[in-house]
């Protein structure tokens, strides 16, 4: 009687420029995968670095028979990046995790312990965030605890993307193919028996974050945007509200002018006003824009990312055929 296939662990790591660390992250890796009882793999998603991030990763797959390496024909930015590699992972469970280290790859093993008590989805929650500022801190305690408020979905406080999912969550997950892709919202939309597992996030071990400020105000205006029309609803009743002040203040004047009279209403109060009200127009017409052009990315329906090469793990390339330099083909370009 043959024996039953060994379960298969595959972890995603998005690159952008990680050259300086990407070693030691594999190192620390690859440890942890020498404890597990189960088969590994670990595929690489070169996100359009400008570093020597390539090189390094094909030094790594010369080196690993575990490693596997899909390389993004451009950037396209780390929530497409991730997706890339969920579609092309093959586990039955799935592992994202960032490649600086912040998050530590020695708490896989506690993830699949939970993963193997019945839980779909587990999560990495950050109890404290080393390396980062006040200022950074503050926002993104503020963020999370706003989104969750208004959002149609429970998206969990203080985590971020570095998680284990089940072979079931992550098919449900690549069902999902929208453009703007807020993927802690998605995480959180498709569902499922989930457990948090609470951790120390540390500093980077090496380089920068290519997160600045204002990419992160994008962020968050893109999660806010994809998981809630709350918003709009904001522009509607700041709307009523002017409405209403104004006709309140209108009927005041009215009263003033008949009883005690008035005298004409000078050039800075009228100034005020109109920028007030312009400014409150203008604002919802952003709102509203912001929302009309996440519809104009969806209805031209293009591929959510383009693959240069995929080479995956060596023990796979029986069953999966690696895509040749320059030349993606319709089998690994996702829509």
């Amino acid at each position: 009687m043959q024996a039953p296939k060994q379960q298969l662990l595959s972890v995603i790591v998005p690159v952008y420029n990680e050259a300086d660390g990407i070693q030691e992250f594999h190192a620390r890796l690859a440890a942890v995968f020498d404890k597990l009882d189960l088969r590994c793999e670990v595929v690489y998603v070169n996100d359009g670095s400008s570093d020597a991030s390539i090189d390094k990763l094909q030094e790594l797959r010369d080196q690993d028979a575990r490693v596997g390496l899909i390389d993004l024909s451009r950037n396209f930015g780390k929530e497409l990046a991730m997706t890339a590699g969920f579609d092309l992972a093959r586990g039955d469970a799935v592992v994202i995790i960032d490649a600086d280290l912040q998050d530590p790859p020695e708490l896989i093993p506690e993830f699949v312990r939970e993963w193997r008590a019945g839980y779909d989805v587990v999560y990495g929650q950050r109890i404290t965030r080393q390396g980062e500022t006040a200022l950074k801190k503050a926002t993104a305690f503020l963020f999370y605890r706003l989104i969750q408020s208004v959002s149609r979905v429970r998206i969990p406080v203080d985590t971020g993307d570095f998680r284990l999912m089940s072979r079931r969550a992550v098919e449900a997950l690549k069902r999902l193919r929208e453009q703007h892709r807020f993927m802690k919202g998605l995480f959180a939309w498709i569902g499922y028996k989930a457990k948090a597992v609470r951790y120390q996030r540390d500093a980077r071990h090496a380089g920068t974050t290519s997160f600045n400020y204002w990419k992160l105000w994008n962020f968050a205006i893109e999660g806010l945007t994809s998981f809630t029309t709350a918003p709009l609803k904001l522009g509607t009743y700041l709307g009523f509200f002017v409405a209403l002040s104004s006709m309140v203040y209108g009927l005041y004047i009215v009263y003033k002018t008949l009883v005690h009279g008035s005298d004409v209403a000078g050039y800075p109060s009228l100034m005020v006003v109109m920028l007030f009200l312009g400014g409150v127009q203008l604002m919802g017409l952003g709102i509203i824009g912001e929302y009309l052009g996440r519809m104009f990315d969806e209805t031209k329906q293009r591929p959510l990312y383009l693959i240069q090469q995929y080479l995956p793990p060596a023990d796979a390339e029986t069953t999966v055929t690696p895509v040749p330099l320059h030349r993606p083909s319709p089998e690994t370009i996702a829509r």
